[in-house]
């Protein structure tokens, strides 16, 4: 049997993206060990839902944590897979391992990729670094633990430097190859990784990692397609319901009309609604939701910001047991979105790597900001509007696509925000009062919005 040791701090973003591709490989023969050095996000919880073995460390030193991780395993064959990488296909793991057969092999390390939102300095010391020839080293002791395999007989015999805050893996290679061992680099077995070996050119870790190889010519390289593959994802689309989405649309409710919407989406796992209302929930799940979120009548009051409301439901949904990988937000006050708009926002979130992603509407026209007694232009003048740099209005309530850990920080924002920029200004209109029901069932009643919405 193989035995997968994963070492995770706070990786709820990567971990079931991770294990979600580890449980798709063509061999099936493998157990996953979770080394984790006490998260305080939801890793644990995810990792779990695999059916992880946990082991928990309370100090981290890299060898130390594989060391700890092979203690619990039961496997023969150890694979080391950090807890940010994602295997990019299903063979991986057997292109990682078939070279362990021959003896004379102390340990196998895999290919590493960028991902599309990968910083340059990272991109280039993947690309440079991992190529596409294979090498069978004899001399030269670059290995790297992120995406690694050995038998556990060498560990046994060479086990890692449990002292050491880096580069455990090459002064492990270092004592194999020392003894008459080969290294192999196999880059068909290859994963994706945010971040490159010196972590964005962080000098203090550059300083402890040496013996970097350096692969010429011309690299074939993914990043410019979508890595993480949001079909494989847990999105959770919650729909706060207050008192403005009651408010009757063509005969039924406001919020009806975001449920219909989140229907639509091809990458929605999960629709919330989040009431207090049991009329509302029992029409909410025959207009399609998937869960109802009670909350306390308390949260329902016109003062209670979205930010409360979505981390109570992230709340509510993490104690039923639904982690999510993305969370989603529509305000019902929004009846009149595009079909595509939630999976465009997505798909821009899970590519893009951004903490948060709404929609946002150009504005060109002059504006002001209010100051001590007067106002203050901020726009670029009088210019043609060709040559004006806009201004972007944030629509959170039409679409927020966020991070879990953000909203549990009682945020929608995060620090890395993605704008998509919308040129039709219909779908950003919102219905609060009767002149803009009038208006929007006018719209709705139109054959050409129907077609982009039906």
């Amino acid at each position: 049997m193989i035995s997968i040791i994963i070492r995770t701090k706070n990786e709820e973003r990567w971990i079931g993206s991770c294990l979600e591709a580890v449980s798709r490989q063509s061999r099936t023969d493998f157990e996953v060990v979770l080394v984790d050095n006490n998260s305080t996000d939801k890793t644990v919880d995810k990792a779990l839902q695999f059916g992880v073995t946990l082991v928990s460390i309370d100090e981290y030193r890299p060898g130390a944590a594989i060391n700890k991780g092979i203690e619990a395993a039961q496997g023969e064959i150890i694979v080391v897979l950090s807890g940010h990488c994602i295997p990019v296909d299903e063979h991986w793991l057997d292109n990682l391992v078939k070279d362990l057969d021959d003896e004379t092999v102390a340990g196998v390390y895999g290919r590493q990729e960028p991902l599309a939102f990968t910083s340059d300095l990272d991109k280039r010391d993947l690309l440079i670094t991992f190529g596409l020839d294979k090498r069978i080293q004899i001399k030269d002791s670059f290995f790297h633990n992120a995406n690694s395999a050995f038998r556990k007989s060498m560990w046994r015999q060479y086990p890692f430097d449990a002292e050491v805050t880096n580069i455990e893996d090459r002064i492990w290679a270092n004592q194999v190859q020392e003894a008459g061992f080969k290294i192999i680099y196999e880059p068909t077995a290859s994963v994706f990784h945010h971040h490159g070996i010196h972590h964005d050119g962080d000098p203090e870790r550059c300083e402890n990692i040496v013996n970097i190889l350096e692969s010429f010519g011309q690299q074939e390289t993914r990043t410019s397609t979508n890595n993480i593959n949001a079909a494989h994802l847990n999105i959770v689309l919650v729909i706060p319901v207050r008192e403005e989405g009651l408010r009757m649309l063509a005969g039924k409710p406001l919020y009806e009309y975001s449920i219909e919407h989140a229907r639509q989406s091809s990458l929605v796992t999960t629709v919330a609604v989040s009431t207090d209302d049991d009329a509302v929930a029992a029409r909410a799940t025959e207009a399609g939701a998937d869960i109802i979120l009670f909350r306390p009548a308390g949260q329902s009051r016109f003062d209670v910001i979205l930010e409360l409301l979505m981390q109570s439901s992230l709340s509510m949904l993490e104690e039923r047991g639904n982690i999510p990988d993305v969370l989603v937000m529509l305000e019902a006050t929004y009846p009149l979105r595009e079909k595509t708009l939630l999976d465009q926002l997505i798909a821009k979130y899970v590519e893009g790597g951004f903490d948060t992603v709404i929609p946002a509407r150009t504005e060109y026209n002059s504006c002001w900001m209010d100051g001590e007694g007067s106002y203050r232009r901020v726009d670029d003048g009088y210019i043609a509007r060709r040559f004006k740099a806009p201004f972007y209005t944030g629509l959170k309530g039409l679409c927020c696509v966020c991070s879990p850990a953000t909203v549990r920080n009682g945020q929608l924002f995060g620090e890395n925000v993605g704008l998509l920029k919308l040129d039709d200004a219909i779908p950003t209109i919102e219905v609060r009062t009767e002149s803009d029901v009038l208006l929007a069932e006018t719209l709705l009643s139109s054959p050409l919005f129907s077609d982009k919405r039906a």
